[in-house]
């Protein structure tokens, strides 16, 4: 049966990739649709009633659901995304939207596309896991609800946010399961298995300059919006945020295979910014985003026309926080970042401002998990991770919902294979990975709610 599931999830995959949902941002791109239409003919294959919600043109969300026997027994929700991000199909080997079955000079057979890891592989071994479980005549104790959602990678306003704030009793669960974890990290601490128990804040913000317009053949002198822009992008490039070591930070460090001068160097406040400027840019990078609230000017616009001095330019800086951090933080942040005499240049304001959530540990779920980790790695442990980017768990979250990203892949995925894939050139994932993924749900669900 494992090995059907297994064909099975891989033949949904290579589907859902098909159909290239490609998110860029816009309120009318993504045409998730076509992949709520796949999942629905699928999921009611199986004699389960799929719901649709629409929260604009063809930006739909379906939600199917195994309804419990017992009205007080927890609920659960597993959540996969059906959006992709764009690519650039110059950077890949194979056709990105192909959705082909390689094999790489390992011997080991891949899915390639975009969405392989983020995240169509989860959502599609979270669909093949409750299909099966229905066909099975499988009735939980408490309802188990599968949710397939647009608008992920764009902030999930059209997704996620829309459906909690407009449908939450389509969706009321005590637990979500969703992405990102899975990879393994061996190191001091033995075999570890990431999960991610929480993510950064979203506290982006816009600049606007203001300057005087004039002639740009007679620049001397001039109030020049752009040339302060330009000086308030290279302070924030500059600016060095205090460190923020917690026991998630401390834990991921012990587990690495830096040596004893570099782990204590990591965790010293003190020190931890130099030791990074010493480390590979790949490694340092996500270190860096876990122990730091991040500053990324990403976006300016401004000026008119080649010979106008522009009077206005915006720049949208991308502002991840860590635990802890408010709007008045931030603002204090950017306050020491600019100096009082740029600050009084400018004016700021909030694009988006979700804070960083983070979920309890040791749960009945937290405990389901565990007993399905180790019936696979009967060593390994649980290395809790905060994600730099943004879930849809957040939402959840905030509704007071237990959520975690999780997964469970191949020995040989590591963290850096995982992030490397995340948005990059030549995504894929192993089919191995896609069937340890589909027996894992299969077995937190029966043994949560069995």
């Amino acid at each position: 049966m494992a090995g059907e599931l297994t064909a099975e999830t891989t033949e949904l995959l290579q589907q859902l990739i098909r159909n290239a949902c490609v998110n860029d941002g816009t309120p009318d791109s993504g045409d998730e649709r076509r992949n709520a239409d796949l999942l629905q003919t699928y999921l009611e294959g199986a004699g389960l009633e799929v719901q649709r919600f629409t929260s604009r043109g063809d930006r739909t969300s379906i939600v199917a659901r195994i309804e419990g026997t017992d009205p007080t027994a927890p609920k659960v929700c597993l959540m996969g995304h059906t959006d992709v991000v764009p690519v650039s199909p110059a950077g890949w080997h194979n056709d990105p939207f192909g959705g082909e079955v390689l094999t790489n000079t390992d011997g080991v057979d891949e899915v390639w596309g975009r969405g392989a890891v983020d995240m169509l592989n989860i959502t599609s071994s979270m669909a093949v896991a409750v299909r099966a479980m229905a066909t099975s005549g499988f009735r939980p104790k408490g309802d188990l609800i599968y949710f397939g959602v647009a608008d992920e990678e764009a902030g999930g306003v059209f997704g996620a946010k829309w459906m909690l704030d407009e449908h939450w009793d389509a969706l009321a669960c005590d637990y979500v399961l969703t992405e990102m974890g899975g990879w393994s990290v061996n190191g001091p601490t033995g075999h570890r298995v990431g999960i991610s128990v929480g993510e950064k804040g979203i506290a982006w913000r816009r600049i606007r300059v203001t300057g005087t317009p004039g002639h740009g053949s007679m620049p001397f002198g001039a109030d020049n919006a752009l040339l302060t822009a330009a000086e308030v992008v290279r302070r924030i490039g500059a600016y060095r945020p205090k460190a923020h070591i917690d026991e998630i930070f401390r834990a991921q460090i012990a587990a690495s295979s830096f040596d004893d001068d570099t782990r204590a160097a990591l965790l010293d406040p003190a020190r931890v910014w130099a030791m990074l400027e010493t480390l590979p840019v790949p490694e340092a990078r996500r270190l860096h985003a876990c122990a730091h609230t991040t500053f990324s000017p990403n976006v300016l616009h401004g000026g008119t026309k080649t010979n106008v001095i522009p009077d206005t330019v915006d720049i949208d800086v991308d502002i991840r926080t860590v635990p802890g951090t408010t709007a008045d933080d931030v603002n204090a942040h950017l306050r020491e970042a600019l100096g009082d005499d740029l600050l009084a240049r400018v004016e700021v304001s909030a694009i988006f401002n979700d804070e960083s959530s983070i979920s309890p540990m040791g749960n009945p779920m937290w405990d389901a998990m565990t007993r399905q980790l180790h019936a696979v790695y009967p060593t390994a442990e649980w290395l809790p991770e905060l994600i730099v980017g943004a879930t849809d768990a957040r939402f959840f979250r905030e509704k007071g919902v237990v959520s975690y990203g999780t997964g469970l892949f191949s020995p040989g995925v590591t963290m850096a294979d995982f992030a490397a894939r995340f948005h990059g050139h030549d995504e894929r994932v192993d089919v191995a990975s896609l069937g340890l993924c589909t027996d894992y749900w299969t077995g937190i669900v029966t043994d949560l709610l069995g």
